[in-house]
Parts: C-alpha cells; sequence; structure tokens
C-alpha cells in the first residue's frame, strides 16, 4: 500500500488525487494547502474518489505522522525558489518527493545552488526528489531524448508541440495569456508570468543527455492572434486578441542550432499534435496524432513514476537518471 501526501490542492493536485484513487494505487494519509477555502475541509470534500476521514491542513509542519508517508507529491508553483521551503521539510523526513514544479525538471540550468542543496539534502537524509510532469518531464524532453536512442549518430533535434488548449484546466488558459490584448499581453511577457515554464529546462535537458555544451542559447515568445471571435474558459476572446502563446528554444554548438523546442497552445489551435523530428543515423520522425492532454498525462506521469522513485538511489533525480516506469498496475 503507497501512502501519499499531497501537497497543494488545486485543479491539477485534485486530479492526481482522483486519479490515485480511480486507479487504486494506495492511499493518501494526510494533505496540505494554505487557501482558506481548502485548509480545514475533508479531502473527500475536494476530490472525487478520496474516502473521508483526511482532512487539509494549512502547512507541512502540520503534518502528524512522518512514519505513514510513503512518498509526497507537491503540486504548488512553477517557481523553484518557492517551493524550496517545502521541498526542504519534506526532505529533512526522509521522503520521497514528486513535483510538477517545472524548474524542478532539471534545476541546474536556472538554480544551481538548489539543486546542489537538495541532492546533498536527500542523501543527507535518505529522501528523494524529482521533478516531471508531461511538459517538462516528459514529450519535449524524455520521450525526445529516448528516441534517439535508435540512432548511431544525431546532428540536430527539433520537438513541436503543439496544444488545443481549450480543454485545459482555467490556470493554464490564463498562464498562454487567452483573451489579452497586445499591450495586456506584453505587460505579461515582460514581468514573466505570461510563459510556459520549463521550455528552458526541457532545452537543457535534451542537450545534457545528447552529450551537447550549448554556447549560448535563446528562447523568444509571442502571441498566437485569434483569427475570430472565440470563447474560452477565461470568457470571451475578440478576434486579433491572444489566444494563445508561441514559444522558441534554440541551442547552439558554435553557429549551428543543435535543438530546437517548439511549444505553441492556444484555444482552439488547428491541427494539434506532438512531434519529434532527429536528423541522425537513421532520421527519425515520430507524430502524436492529436496531441498529448496535458492535464490527463500529468497526473498519470505522476503516479506512474512514484514507484521507481520510491526505489532510487536517494538525491535529486530527473526522469532519465530513473528506470522506465511504463503505466503502474492497482494495488493489492
Amino acid at each position: 500500500m503507497t501512502r501519499v501526501l499531497q501537497v497543494g490542492l488545486g485543479p491539477l493536485g485534485r486530479r492526481i488525487v482522483s486519479d490515485f484513487y480511480a486507479r487504486r494505487l494506495g492511499e493518501v494519509v494526510a494533505a496540505v494547502d494554505p487557501a482558506n477555502d481548502v485548509a480545514g475541509k475533508e479531502l473527500s470534500e475536494l476530490a472525487s474518489g478520496a474516502p473521508a476521514g483526511v482532512r487539509v491542513v494549512a502547512t507541512v509542519e502540520e503534518v502528524a505522522d512522518w512514519s505513514s508517508v510513503d512518498c509526497a507529491i507537491v503540486t504548488t508553483s512553477s517557481d523553484l525558489e518557492l517551493v524550496m521551503p517545502t521541498l526542504r521539510t519534506l526532505l529533512d523526513h526522509g521522503v520521497a518527493v514528486l513535483s510538477t514544479c517545472e524548474e524542478l525538471a532539471y534545476p541546474w540550468l536556472r538554480h544551481p545552488v538548489f539543486a546542489q542543496e537538495l541532492d546533498e539534502r536527500a542523501i543527507r537524509n535518505g529522501g528523494r526528489v524529482l521533478g516531471t510532469g508531461v511538459n517538462p518531464g516528459f514529450l519535449m524532453d524524455a520521450f525526445a531524448v529516448c528516441t534517439t536512442t535508435a540512432c548511431n549518430a544525431v546532428r540536430s533535434i527539433r520537438v513541436t508541440r503543439l496544444q488545443d488548449a481549450s480543454s485545459r484546466r482555467v490556470p493554464f488558459q490564463r498562464k498562454i495569456g487567452a483573451g489579452l490584448d497586445d499591450a495586456a499581453f506584453e505587460a505579461r511577457a515582460a514581468e514573466g508570468t505570461l510563459r510556459h515554464v520549463g521550455l528552458g529546462e526541457s532545452l537543457h535537458f535534451v542537450g545534457h543527455y545528447l552529450g551537447w555544451t550549448f554556447d549560448r542559447w535563446e528562447e523568444e515568445l509571442t502571441p498566437v492572434k485569434a483569427e475570430r471571435d472565440l470563447d474560452c474558459a477565461l470568457g470571451p476572446i475578440p478576434a486579433g486578441h491572444s489566444s494563445g502563446v508561441r514559444q522558441v528554444a534554440r541551442g547552439y554548438v558554435g553557429d549551428e542550432s543543435v535543438a530546437e523546442l517548439v511549444f505553441q497552445a492556444a484555444i482552439a489551435q488547428p491541427d494539434p499534435h506532438d512531434r519529434v523530428e532527429v536528423d541522425g543515423d537513421p532520421p527519425l520522425d515520430l507524430v502524436w496524432k492529436g496531441g498529448v492532454h496535458g492535464d490527463t498525462a500529468t497526473s498519470a506521469i505522476v503516479l506512474n513514476s512514484i514507484r521507481a522513485l520510491r526505489t532510487a538511489a536517494p538525491g535529486l533525480h530527473t526522469m532519465a537518471t530513473l528506470p522506465m516506469q511504463g503505466c503502474a498496475r492497482p494495488e493489492g
């Protein structure tokens, strides 16, 4: 029986808890969320399938019985600096921690000091920590690198993810700038609150595991404009306003771009798909028609990674340092 501590009960956290019970993977023994309308409630009021008996507390320090926790799932923030206090507490208790914090998927890019601290703290206390999800964590990095196992040589790689965000949760639609006019889009982009967090992490994950040291890298962000009036969970989108975002990251060896990642998510995005193109020996071109639903896949990847992380050596991990996961079977 896998006993889980869930930290963060926004839409994604609730989805993960519901899927955890629907798949009969174990038991949630404690839950944490500081929001005034969440803390103090029964978990069963927030996530379908969760049984009564687990009351949500406001902080991880309020968790009463650490001996009953096999692993923790943290779904709180994309910013590793904001998640660090939670991770420190969990690792000090020797817990295996999975987090959807995008910057944790490859923390050596923006937070090398935090990465070293997490690794050392985990090893010292017998804990483990992994940042994962559908993207970053799988589609544009781990899966892309894995495809090149069939190659004798790789000259360059291009990964494209086109998503129809119409069915995604509200926080995701807000994060891609759905409905903004040009001025609002530029303002949000300048303050860093409008972007897909993790594209640079995915780029450097790919570079690292394919043996490239980038001489430089770049990232650009532009709006996807609605060609007609649209509607989304945030409200109406007039024609000419942003329906989403297009983000491109490139890594260079010398003057040559050897890795290019293209992320585009928009309301009513036509021809959604995920694609990995490898200029190699042999060349490869893999397309996932219709694309992978981000919320469904993120929940699945987190839950399917629990077993591998719990049995891994203590320390900071990436999706490339764990064995292949596959779809976890129900317990019992």
